[in-house]
């Protein structure tokens, strides 16, 4: 029997991780003690603004992924063992009966969903919808977007919806699936029994036949295609394999906890933070707190409420000319704490454009200290998501009735100290930030378990721990000044 980590038992899966700003294929390295992660390519994810509306550039990246698999490929010999997809939720594409593309996918920060959900309640009733879907109120969830296109010629022609991770699959190999964890966005999924929830559908007249059968991770999603082959540099067969296509399942998976008292923050364009739990809580109270019921690896669900996240300081930062970062991190640090503060979760800062006025508008509106600098307001940024933070962990734990000691710290925001320390800070918890790069890691780790290298997730977290830096911040102070600032957002 070979060591662990030499050659033989070493596997190489390629990643492909989209984001809402950027897309990039990784190439992990996988063993019983090893999990190595190399960057192959990126490449920019710029949403386009056409006459209709906002749109995704899905010819794009598919041209980013193609040419990613041909970096992958030649540092390793031509050879990948497997290939996964995930990405962002929601969005979709939708096909003629000859399989090509109806045009570019909408964007969900596109404005034909405004007002839509009012009138999809007057059939389904918000708290019955709740409690049958499990999924928060967000104004662009799947459902919301197909009630805005009926009646629309594209969706008359349709024969195939596939979500986007799911359409690059396709792509890739010609077979078409729709995989579980990012289907249970569209809010068309019971969580309980994890099939689809076609009352739901039927009633708000959409014809769940347009979606291809539902995948698991780890299942196969087909062979790259020849011309895929050919196009890439890379020698058959190479499988692509189902993961948990929604960025935040996989990032989710990768999570390096030791046990079950923890809480997580997927941190990026988005912070999702809540709890890993065995059971959906569809409870009434959860309805109004705006918590989502979605589907993870192995039966759990991802208990969690979306955050606004650092897409606040990302359009802030374009605003203001792309300035250096680390001296505005650094430069906010000293900055007055808690000076001014935003509810971080507010629908208002969900458009791009004029985020630092906004900022202005919001804090003037709610009798906050407008911020009079970049610093100020970048302050005024990171307090206000560490206090999302804080009252997102809080409240899962009562509504689930799961107390936690740790919260976990993943994705891009582990490389923003400062949020992470803030966070500790506000939550009154240690905080275990790393690994940065958790979806591509996640996404790699369900490639390996599906091919016998690594166990269950257990492993796959055990060997997270053992190998992917991680850095803890330990809370400071009192967590009565907290409090307070929670109390200004709350009673004005």
């Amino acid at each position: 029997m070979s060591a662990p980590g030499t050659p033989s038992t070493v596997r190489s899966y390629a990643a492909v991780d989209l984001g809402a700003s950027s897309g990039r294929v990784m190439v992990g390295r996988v063993g019983p003690d090893l999990l190595e992660l190399s960057e192959a390519h990126r490449f920019p994810n710029r949403p386009v603004r056409v006459p209709e509306g906002l749109r995704w550039d899905i010819l794009g990246l598919y041209a980013g992924v193609l040419e990613g698999l041909r970096a992958a490929g030649a540092g390793h010999g031509g050879r990948l063992d497997s290939v996964g997809i995930d990405s962002w939720a929601v969005d979709y594409g939708l096909l003629d009966a000859d399989g090509a593309l109806l045009g570019n996918p909408v964007h969900y920060r596109d404005a034909r969903t405004e007002g839509v959900a009012e009138k999809a309640w007057e059939t389904v009733p918000a708290a019955e919808l709740y409690a049958r879907t499990g999924l928060q109120y967000a104004p662009f969830n799947t459902l919301y977007q197909l009630a805005a296109a009926q009646g629309s010629a594209q969706l008359a022609h349709a024969k195939r919806l596939l979500l986007v991770p799911d359409l690059l699959a396709y792509w890739l190999t010609g077979e078409q699936g729709t995989e579980l964890t990012n289907a249970s966005t569209t809010q068309l999924i019971d969580p309980r029994t994890r099939e689809w929830s076609y009352d739901v559908a039927a009633r708000l007249g959409v014809d769940l036949g347009l979606f291809a059968p539902l995948r698991r991770p780890g299942d196969p999603a087909g062979l790259l295609r020849p011309e895929v082959l050919e196009e890439t540099g890379l020698r058959g067969p190479v499988p692509v394999t189902a993961v948990g296509s929604h960025d935040t399942a996989s990032a989710v998976a990768a999570v390096p906890a030791t046990g079950e008292r923890f809480a997580y923050i997927c941190t990026g364009t988005w912070s999702l933070a809540g709890l890993e739990l065995d059971a959906p809580v569809l409870t009434e109270e959860s309805r109004a707190a705006n918590f989502t019921n979605e589907l993870g690896l192995d039966g759990t669900v991802r208990y969690l409420r979306n955050i606004m996240g650092l897409w606040l300081l990302q359009e802030c930062v374009r605003a203001w000319g792309d300035p250096d970062l680390g001296v505005l991190l650094r430069e906010a640090a000293e900055a007055a704490p808690l000076r001014s503060v935003v509810d971080a979760g507010d629908a208002a800062f969900l458009a791009p454009g004029r985020m630092p006025e906004r900022i202005a508008e919001a804090c003037r509106a709610a009798g906050e200290p407008v911020p009079r600098t970049r610093a100020e307001t970048t302050r005024c940024i990171l307090d206000s998501l560490a206090l999302a933070h804080r009252r997102a962990v809080e409240e899962a734990q009562r509504l689930a009735d799961h107390p936690v000691d740790v919260v976990h710290i993943v994705g891009g925001g582990t490389r923003n100290a400062l949020l992470c320390q803030l966070t500790a800070d506000a939550c009154g918890l240690p905080v275990v930030a790393g690994p940065a790069e958790a979806a591509a890691l996640g996404n790699v780790l369900v490639q390996g378990r599906a091919h016998g290298v690594v166990g269950d997730l257990a492993d796959m977290r055990g060997l997270l721990a053992r190998t992917q830096p991680l850095t803890r911040c330990e809370p400071r102070g009192d967590t009565a000044v907290w409090r307070a600032a929670q109390a200004r957002l709350t009673t004005r």
